[in-house]
């Protein structure tokens, strides 16, 4: 299976690159930009998994420009949009809505599954209710996590952050967890990617 892989996050687009060629029936090119994937999508692919907040990509418009560039399946990448995104972009067409927060093994179960034409979304992402949609992450987190997102998001150590706040790093490292927990990531590099593509920072 050809698949074009579009995202503008480097460390996501790699660790999802890497995932997915350690499958021998799998050939990805991984690109930045919806510009790039649009440029490259004539070379013939099987699916296409495009990042809902990359540069280019205006909503789910870029979805549309897509779908009407290419034959292939186009399915939509997040790591923060809601359950309303998700089903709009199914609604348009989309042959699935993947979230980056997925582990290996199902991320590429349900990339075998688009590929094969079914249309993939989370039963329990679609239907759980949930106090962490993005819009209410703000409400959620507390002021000393949102201090320690932001420190995530700028790329800085538990070190770092615990200076810049004045806190013990052994707090700071609790605050991460907690604040982990409520982005729905696994690790800081989630967290703040969730708190970036929310527009939190």
């Amino acid at each position: 299976m050809r698949i074009l892989l579009a995202d503008d996050h480097e460390l996501v687009r790699d660790t999802i690159e890497a995932f997915l060629t350690q499958q021998d029936d799998f050939d990805v090119v991984a690109v930045n930009d919806l510009h790039e994937a649009l440029a490259r999508v004539e070379d013939g692919f099987d699916l296409v998994l495009l990042d809902y907040s990359m540069p280019g990509m205006d909503g789910l418009a870029g979805l549309e420009k897509m779908k009407a560039a290419t034959s292939a399946h186009v399915a939509i990448l997040s790591g923060s949009a809601d359950r309303s995104v998700a089903q709009q972009a199914l609604d348009e067409g989309a042959i699935g809505f993947v979230p980056k927060t997925m582990g290996a093994k199902s991320l590429v179960n349900a990339i075998r599954f688009m590929g094969e034409g079914e249309v993939y979304a989370p039963v329990k992402f679609m239907t759980e209710v949930t106090e962490d949609e993005p819009h209410e992450l703000a409400k959620v987190l507390t002021e000393r996590e949102m201090q320690v997102v932001d420190g995530l998001c700028r790329g800085l150590s538990n070190k770092e952050i615990a200076r810049e706040v004045d806190l013990q790093e052994v707090t700071v490292k609790l605050h991460v967890k907690t604040a982990c927990r409520k982005l729905g990531a696994k690790n800081r590099t989630q967290a703040a990617l969730a708190a970036k593509e929310a527009g939190l920072f």
